[in-house]
């Protein structure tokens, strides 16, 4: 055990040398270190077109370094970029106080994607959407802004918990106040009923397992506790335009993403 340790180590000194002596690779090394925390500003500040013209600049420094003719090890050195990038998003997700169980199933779930569904023809697309993703969580975790500390809650408190199967009921209960009255201030303050969020925010769920997994449609719609597949589709169909298997098979469809009448967030 101990020998095989020491020849890692060797192995690891030897590379580092190799590269730290390699005068061409300073001034792209700085920039690529210069590019990468203004990547990960931009991604922090939510700043989506400037992130993704920072990473285009940052992948063609990685296929300087590698070259155009050694295609195969360039996919290699970009996905493990990614990996990197993907445990970078990770940590700004728990220091946001995303749930530390959703913060787990999006490092695995990324790492997974870029692993197999990453091909040398779609390494930027992959690249633009892991930030589009990384920003569309950090966004959910904003604490809204309405006019009710209760509403606010209430939002907050479903999309921690998009996975269990949430209703007025529940969450009336969970917040120890009449089914009613939470009906009343969270329609009063949003401008929309309290059932059509839990619906909405669902399709906007759902739109990544269709589109990045390979989970059936009736599997995603019981994950989210619709009460059957058709059920299921009728309400995916009316807020994103068309059914889930169009969506899963228009790659290029977008997804959807609600705003409340009362955009206060």
């Amino acid at each position: 055990m101990q020998r095989s340790d020491k020849l890692f180590l060797d192995s690891f000194t030897k590379m580092y040398m190799k590269e730290i002596n390699n005068p061409t690779n300073a001034e792209r090394n700085e920039q690529f270190f210069i590019l990468k925390n203004q990547l990960f500003h931009d991604m922090s500040s939510f700043q989506v077109d400037g992130a993704k013209v920072c990473l285009r600049q940052i992948i063609d420094i990685i296929i300087e370094k590698t070259g155009e003719n050694h295609r195969e090890n360039m996919i290699v050195h970009v996905k493990n970029f990614y990996i990197q990038l993907v445990a970078f998003m990770a940590s700004k997700l728990y220091e946001n106080q995303v749930p530390s169980d959703k913060v787990l199933a999006f490092n695995n779930s990324c790492v997974e994607v870029i692993e197999t569904k990453m091909n040398d023809a779609q390494f930027m697309q992959c690249g633009y959407e892991l930030v589009e993703f990384f920003v569309k969580i950090v966004t959910e975790r904003k604490t809204p802004n309405f006019g009710h500390q209760t509403v606010n809650k209430v939002i907050m408190h479903i999309n921690d918990q998009m996975e269990t199967e949430l209703t007025v009921e529940q969450i009336a209960k969970r917040f120890n106040i009449s089914t009613s009255h939470l009906s009343r201030i969270f329609r009063e303050h949003t401008g929309v009923t309290l059932v059509e969020y839990l619906n909405v925010r669902k399709v906007e769920e759902c739109q990544y397992f269709l589109r990045h997994t390979n989970k059936g449609i009736s599997d995603i719609s019981d994950a989210y506790h619709f009460c059957n597949q058709s059920y299921f589709t009728r309400i995916f169909k009316k807020y994103s335009g068309i059914t889930p298997k169009q969506f899963r098979d228009n790659q290029d469809y977008p997804t959807f993403k609600y705003s409340f009448p009362n955009n206060n967030l």
